[in-house]
């Protein structure tokens, strides 16, 4: 349960991260509450991991105020660091170790006592599912065993505030269903999720609070369904025609059915018709004597919302 009256775990106010001329990130305001699972929504090179490695306390921030715990960054990195779990983009596991050693070692770096440490392997193995690869060396594990491992190493300190970067990036879809299921329980425990994502689904699954990030600034921010209310509709009926309906572009189509639906996106293989009544679009449009390849009929997610307030899908 997050906490409305706790001091905020992260506040930020005018964030901005510089790379020589190139400015990643422009003057975001964030906030997140304790006990929660906040995202950053975006496509690649939108900011995110830029903004994620100033929260770590290891990107120094160029212009703004960032404080993590209370704390400032430029003058406690130590001690934020010591009470932050990270779960980088790509995994950092030591593959001449096997399981257990990866998690023992990294516990060894903050200090803890071996029989602490013990412990706490054995608890974190039986929360990731992998108790019976103890043994077994990381280059045969999955790769969402990998996923896995990487966040029980950023546990094994038993942060306060867990950020994962593009936790489930290359993981088939069951694996992502199985680490998404070990966060939620992590959040159920009290520890704070931040997670930048570039898939719709893994914000709608997984944060009560999002960012929408789009070239260094955020474009829109609220509880995804909030925010899918306020910047679509209902449902999308998508139409696929062929290479061109008697010659005509996509652009030409999207004329004939713009008085359909409350907006039309144009997309290169499709056009998106908005509507509360997907079918009702599709009843309409072969009414007119246009014939689709394919139609589709479906909720409108995130991504919908991106396009709406960008004009770019969210893997562009």
């Amino acid at each position: 349960m997050t906490d409305a009256d706790a001091p905020p775990m992260i506040s930020a106010k005018g964030l901005r991260k510089s790379f020589g001329d190139f400015e990643a990130v422009k003057g975001i305001d964030v906030e997140v509450r304790r006990g929660e699972a906040f995202g950053f929504l975006g496509p690649n090179g939108a900011g995110k991991s830029s903004t994620m490695r100033m929260i770590a306390a290891v990107s120094p921030v160029s212009g703004g105020e960032l404080r993590i715990l209370g704390l400032d960054p430029a003058v406690d990195g130590p001690a934020i660091r010591g009470r932050l779990g990270v779960c980088p983009q790509e995994d950092t596991l030591d593959n001449d170790l096997n399981v257990r050693d990866n998690l023992f070692i990294y516990g060894r770096y903050f200090g803890l006592p071996r029989d602490v440490v013990a412990e706490r392997v054995d608890e974190l193995l039986d929360f990731v599912q992998l108790t019976d690869k103890a043994s077994s060396k990381v280059d045969d594990l999955s790769g969402g065993m990998k996923r896995r491992l990487t966040i029980a190493r950023s546990l094994v300190n038993r942060p306060e505030l867990l950020l994962l970067d593009e936790p489930t990036t290359g993981l088939d879809p069951q694996a992502r269903h199985v680490l998404w299921d070990r966060l939620f329980r992590l959040k159920q425990s009290g520890v704070t999720l931040v997670i930048t994502t570039h898939y719709m689904d893994e914000a709608e699954q997984l944060c009560d609070r999002l960012v929408v990030m789009d070239r260094g600034v955020i474009v829109a921010e609220g509880s995804p369904l909030d925010l899918i209310r306020q910047h679509s509709t209902r449902e999308v009926a998508e139409l696929r025609f062929g290479v061109a309906e008697e010659g005509e572009t996509h652009e030409a189509l999207a004329e004939k059915v713009r008085d359909l639906g409350d907006r039309v996106e144009v997309l290169p293989d499709r056009l998106l018709v908005y509507g509360d009544d997907g079918d009702h679009v599709v009843a309409q449009v072969h009414e007119r004597g246009l014939r689709p390849v394919a139609t589709l009929v479906r909720r409108s997610t995130l991504e919908d919302v991106f396009l709406r307030l960008t004009g770019r899908t969210l893997v562009d």
